[in-house]
């Protein structure tokens, strides 16, 4: 059974939420690619420390190892909500892209940006 207008109306809201929080924290470990629009890198948290001791510097590209994978993470999130969205104007969100039929609504209370049913879902997603 398709969506109800109200239903995409929350899945919307649900959707634009989690974007806001995604878009608020990924400034946190990264920055915006200047040269490719919508895409960001991960920044040093602190870029101007001069380090000799062999055991700091581990630690400072640990901790850049680390912020990398949450933006990549807090990226990959973003374009799945965004296609989402996408999805939502064009009418098609709640509907498999593999069988075409609705996924279900519990399926989409926990992953809002599915694009795919049960069935089809490949990592996850």
């Amino acid at each position: 059974m398709a969506l109800s207008k109200e239903k995409i109306e929350y899945f919307e809201k649900k959707l634009r939420e989690e974007k806001e929080a995604i878009e608020k924290e990924l400034p946190s470990v990264g920055r915006r690619n200047p040269d490719v629009p919508g895409d960001w890198e991960a920044t040093p948290a602190d870029m101007n420390t001069m380090v000799s001791d062999k055991n700091e510097l581990a630690d400072k590209f640990e901790e850049m190892e680390s912020r990398a994978a949450i933006e990549d993470s807090l990226e990959g999130q973003l374009v799945l909500i965004n296609a989402a969205l996408e999805r939502i104007k064009a009418g098609k969100y709640g509907i498999c892209a593999e069988c075409g039929k609705p996924i279900d609504e519990k399926r989409l209370e926990a992953y809002p940006a599915a694009k795919n049913c049960v069935k089809h879902t490949e990592n996850g997603r």
